[in-house]
């Protein structure tokens, strides 16, 4: 496993694995009461975004040609959940943005975050930033959810509206 922090911030012993509260945990190696990396989960926020009766999609411009999600970021210091989300729209793809619900708290271990999904409607003009490739608007009824992270709350939130029943309709990506 490789860590991300070396030396303990009190004394600059070597952080080293070692038990803590029933965990394995980076302690400081002369005195593990100096300092403990606990590693918690990042809180991401995340949205399901209605704009004009569509659910839109992003491109994020590192990711391949077919790969779309949901507007997603990371919660600042000081902001709500919900203040988070509204300016995480605007920032990237340059909507106002109403949040109308949360939809769940998800975990996505693969990535160490916490995500909290909201159902929120956009009004304006898309514009795009610098992260941001490209936008696509799909009809409620003709998104399928992706099977983990941000998929599962599309999940849930089409599921909420009556869109998906409880058969699961989700990209299979091992076929």
């Amino acid at each position: 496993m490789k860590y991300i922090f070396q030396y303990c911030p009190v004394c600059a012993a070597d952080l080293v694995p070692q038990v803590v509260h029933q965990a394995e945990r980076l302690a400081c190696q002369a005195d593990p009461a100096h300092y403990i990396h606990y590693d918690n989960p990042k809180p991401v926020v995340a949205a399901i975004v209605e704009y004009e009766g569509e659910v839109l999609l992003a491109r994020n411009a590192k990711w391949p040609p077919n790969w779309f999600a949901l507007i997603t970021g990371f919660l600042e210091k000081g902001e709500s959940p919900e203040e988070g989300i509204v300016r995480e729209v605007k920032e990237e793809i340059g909507l106002e943005a109403e949040v109308k619900n949360l939809v769940g708290v998800y975990p996505f271990p693969m990535r160490n975050e916490l995500i909290i999904a909201y159902h929120v409607e956009a009004r304006g003009q898309v514009r795009l930033e610098d992260e941001i490739a490209e936008v696509k608007k799909i009809p409620k009824n003709e998104v399928i959810p992706w099977p983990y992270a941000t998929g599962d709350a599309l999940r849930d939130w089409l599921r909420q509206i009556g869109v998906l029943d409880n058969v699961d309709k989700t990209l299979n990506f091992r076929a």
